[in-house]
This record gives C-alpha cells, structure tokens and sequence, in this order.
C-alpha cells in the first residue's frame, strides 16, 4: 500500500467514526476492512465510466437541445471530452464515502435517493479527492456532476426522436399508464412496482447507459431557467467558480412519474438546499 493508500486508508477511518461503527468491534479490523471496501468500490466505480468525445470517435459535436429536433436556434456545441457514468450512483458507494444513506428503500445496489442538490455536490468533491489519492483519476480531472447540455446529450445517444430508442413509448391497445415500448428501458408509473430495484437492470441507451429514462431525477450543474435558448447560448463547462442559485436542474423523469415525463429532454426545477424525494438522485462526470 503505497502513502497515496495510506491517506484513504485515514479517511476512512474518520468515515467510519463519523459513521457510529459499533463500539465492540476493533478499531483496526474495522477501519482495514473498510478501507479495502471502499478502495475495491472506488475502482468498480472508475470502470463504470463511458468515455464521450464529441466531434470524433462517432460522437456528434454538436445536437439541438430540447423537443423540437427543427430548432435551429437551440443547436449546440457540446465542448470538451468527459466520462459518464453508465450507472446512477448507487447507495454502498455512496454510504462508505459519506458515512450516510438517506435512502427510503434500502439496496446496496439501489440508486441513492433523498438526497439534496448540496448532498451530491459534496459527494462529487469527496469522491474527487478520495480517487486522486488512490490515483484512479489525474490531479487535475473532476469527478462532479453533469451540466444540463452535457446530461441531454448524453441521454440523447446521438438520436433525435423523443426518447433514445424511438419516438413512441406506447405500443398499439396500450392504455395509460401502460407504455410497452418504454417498459424495457425505463421504470414509470406504469411498471414500477413501488420500490427501487438494483441500477442497470433494464436496457441502456445507445452509448451503454442505464435508467437515462425514468427510475431518478437526476440533478444537474445548472441552475434553471424555463427558457430553453438560455441554456443553449450559454456555457456548456460548469462555471465551478460561481455559486449556484437555490433552484437548480434536474432531468430525465422517474418510477413516480407517467411515461410522457421521460423524454429525452425532459427538464424541471429543483430546490438545491431543501429539495428531496425518493424519486431524485444524480449520476457523475468526470472531466478535467
């Protein structure tokens, strides 16, 4: 283990402490153990990651932000490469880097949920610096969370039509809330059963990414506006320099809503503060 393991091996012990590990089990088992949990989670996390670079390697550089696929006064330029992670991040990650799980349904494979725009913002700077000391990322990269253009068009997949496989979620004699061709990709209110399965058990969009539709809200680095050409004029690289205002993004529907809600550009508000719900969570970037 070399000093770089040493300092995560440090940090877990304060996680664990701040945790309230029972007080019958020893210390130095506990926080051993823990630390080679965390470090075989932090490297399952790293290889969760699809590499995105637009304007090569298949990716478009540039995609119309929102429904209207004609609206040439929202096309956009994605910018520079990142990595997304193909999965929503899940509770045992989660918990053993925070020392917490607010999560209403309990899974160590379950997306975290209940948690506040704040809460995934200092899991992305935790998780950030816990994966620099066990150089799973470069010094300089970011693990944080998605801009608003970043997360449509990798929801998007390259395609144009209302959700990533097709424009339609229904099938012929389908009766709301039922959407037999959504079901495959997504939970909604039609096929969530009322609590959350494990992250990428249905089908992943065209670049390999899981419950892009439905099962969470997932928050985003922005903070709203309802005017879609607002955001497609600005930025596509978070500004991490300026604070974010109170209501923030957050995308892509969820188990609680009705299939026409999980559409590709699919948008609302969300108090960052004080917003929570089972039905929100987030999904991480890595950028530099």
């Amino acid at each position: 283990m070399n000093w770089r393991r040493g300092i995560v091996l440090a940090l877990v012990v304060v996680l664990q402490m701040s945790a309230c590990v029972r007080s019958d089990e020893p210390a130095n088992a506990v926080s051993s153990s823990a630390a080679a949990d965390l470090e075989a989670m932090l490297q399952t996390f790293r290889k969760e990651f699809v590499a995105i670079s637009p304007g090569s390697s298949g990716f478009p550089a540039q995609y119309t932000f929102g429904p209207d696929a004609s609206a040439a006064e929202l096309r956009v330029s994605v910018g520079n490469s990142f990595e997304v992670s193909k999965l929503e991040m899940y509770q045992s990650l989660y918990e053993a880097v925070t020392g917490n799980n607010p999560s209403r349904w309990k899974g160590t494979r379950n997306s975290v949920e209940q948690v506040t725009g704040d809460d995934a913002i200092a899991f992305c700077q935790k998780v950030t610096e816990l994966m620099r000391m066990s150089e799973l990322i470069d010094a300089d990269q970011v693990v944080r969370l998605p801009t608003e253009i970043e997360w449509e068009y990798f929801a998007r997949a390259g395609t144009t039509t209302r959700f990533s496989f097709g424009d339609e979620a229904q099938a012929a004699g389908d009766i709301a809330p039922i959407a037999t061709l959504l079901d495959p990709y997504a939970w909604h209110t039609g096929n969530a059963a009322g609590n959350d399965p494990a992250v990428g058990v249905l089908k992943p969009n065209p670049w390999g990414l899981y419950d892009i539709h439905g099962y969470l809200w997932e928050i985003c680095a922005d903070d709203w506006t309802e005017s879609l050409k607002e955001v497609a004029d600005k930025s596509t690289a978070s500004d991490r320099s300026k604070e974010l205002s109170r209501v923030i993004v957050m995308r892509g529907g969820s188990w609680k809503d009705k299939y026409s809600l999980l559409e590709s550009s699919s948008r609302k508000p969300f108090q960052r503060v004080t917003g929570r719900d089972d039905a929100i969570g987030f999904r991480c970037v890595i950028s530099r």
